[in-house]
């Protein structure tokens, strides 16, 4: 028997990397899945992988139509939802000197606006009782150099579960933080397109992590299953670091 049996699941940004490894796992612990992504040849190909439990739905989360198109399928198709993984996000460096207006609205219109959205649109599908998880970043809590747009709009999203489970309390409806830590994801590398500079970029990324080295995303997913499924309970508004200790010390 899984974990997620007969439940629906929504995973947004789940084409690759830790949404794909945590709509995987879910599906494998019997969720019927729900999956969106940007880029339709990603999204098909995370679809076969994970098999008939799974549906995909091309979208941009910044684009509030998307959104809504997404929940009509969902709504067509499964009726509700049991726990919604609103992952989606992304990010650039840019030191301060150099942010400019797109830059800002770029970042903050997928991970603050999108994430904000995806769970207010979701509101009318998700079951009394159900599972939101936001993800966050270990950014949110520490200073990155050159980072700073990106961090100010995962540490928003913290703001979001605090305020969001007083709103959501009389509907019994958990809302946590997932914050990962420096994960071996294509968008991860891709922040660094340079050989030379990922490489450096993952130097730094070991040494500063406690246990040495990076997350792999089904680690990552772990961590989700646990904070969708009935083993998180009594969990709710935390933010769950799972950063190999990196943001701890």
């Amino acid at each position: 028997m899984g974990k997620l049996d007969g439940k629906v699941a929504v995973v947004t940004g789940a084409s690759t990397g830790i949404g794909l490894a945590s709509a995987r796992l879910f599906a494998r612990e019997g969720a019927q899945v729900f999956l969106t992504g940007r880029r339709q040849a990603e999204l098909d190909a995370a679809v076969r992988s994970i098999g008939r439990s799974a549906r995909g739905v091309r979208g941009d989360i910044a684009d509030l139509a998307d959104i809504d198109a997404l929940y009509e399928v969902v709504r067509d198709e499964a009726g509700r939802i049991d726990v919604l993984f609103a992952n989606a996000g992304g990010g650039s460096f840019r030191a301060l000197e150099d942010i400019d207006a797109a830059h800002y609205a770029a970042t903050f219109d997928v991970n603050v606006r999108g994430t904000l959205f995806t769970v207010q649109k979701a509101l009318s599908l998700l079951r009394d009782g159900a599972s939101v998880i936001l993800t966050g970043s270990t950014t949110s809590v520490t200073g990155t150099p050159t980072f700073s747009v990106y961090s100010a709009s995962k540490a928003a999203i913290r703001n979001f579960a605090r305020t969001w489970i007083l709103e959501l309390a009389p509907r019994q409806i958990r809302v946590n933080v997932l914050s990962p830590g420096n994960t071996s994801t294509p968008g991860w590398h891709g922040l660094t397109p340079d050989k030379a500079a990922n490489a450096a970029m993952q130097k730094m990324a070991r040494d500063a992590t406690p246990l040495g080295r990076l997350a792999d995303p089904d680690e990552i997913a772990r961590a989700a299953l646990f904070l969708a499924s009935s083993d998180s309970s009594f969990v709710n508004g935390i933010e769950l670091f799972a950063d190999g200790g990196s943001a701890q010390v």
